[in-house]
């Protein structure tokens, strides 16, 4: 059954974040009519298992409300709805999370004085997730502006936010995708970014040029 439509969005960031680093994007989402809140996990010395419990319990039981992820926020987010496809979420969007697994995590992770940076996100950054196939539509926003510290471990053969590739944001069941000229970094301070979240969140689609092209692309 369809949940109703809600102006309620929560934000969760990636690795190497806290949750006043959403702050950009939660003010655009403001000024297009969202409550916004954000969610906030140790990256690093907590890792993705007790987020995903407590996102879980945070949605559990609550009004319809969506969901935006950046970077790892968008697969510690896509496990949640995974293990509990009861949450009361219309819609979640995805910022530059790498789903099929991050080629520069798995770099960084075998690098000997470089590894611990990764913490206990490692395993879920390196793996990826598997195919969507929820009932809550997903749609993927990714970046295409080169810049970013995952260059200095990995070599992207196709388009990349210098971070994460594009391709590496292309998970088999995702309703949707789109690529916005911003790095890694820069989709949370992007304002097409934001614009392409709105439009996915308010009616499960990406718009303009941007999300043609990216949907003929790889899956």
């Amino acid at each position: 059954m369809a949940l109703p439509v809600t102006d309620r969005v929560v934000l969760v960031h990636g690795i190497w974040n806290a949750k006043w680093w959403l702050v950009p994007l939660a003010w655009r989402l403001h000024r297009a009519g969202f409550r916004v809140r954000t969610f906030g996990y140790p990256s690093i010395v907590g890792g993705p298992e007790p987020a995903i419990e407590a996102l879980i319990a945070r949605l559990r039981g609550g009004p319809p409300q969506y969901l935006v992820g950046h970077s790892l926020g968008g697969l510690v987010a896509l496990e949640a709805l995974r293990r509990a496809p009861d949450l009361p979420v219309p819609r979640m969007v995805c910022l530059g999370s790498p789903l099929r697994g991050s080629a520069a995590a798995h770099a960084l992770a075998g690098h000997p004085r470089l590894a611990w940076a990764l913490g206990r996100s490692s395993a879920l950054l390196q793996a990826g997730c598997a195919s969507w196939d929820g009932r809550v539509p997903v749609g993927m926003v990714a970046g295409d502006v080169a810049r970013g510290i995952g260059r200095l471990f990995a070599r992207f053969d196709g388009p990349s936010d210098g971070t994460v590739a594009v391709a590496e944001t292309c998970l088999p069941g995702l309703a949707a995708r789109c690529q916005v000229h911003a790095s890694h970094t820069g989709l949370v301070f992007s304002a097409e970014a934001a614009r392409q979240a709105v439009a996915f969140l308010r009616t499960g689609a990406f718009t303009g040029p941007a999300a043609e092209d990216a949907l003929q692309g790889p899956v």
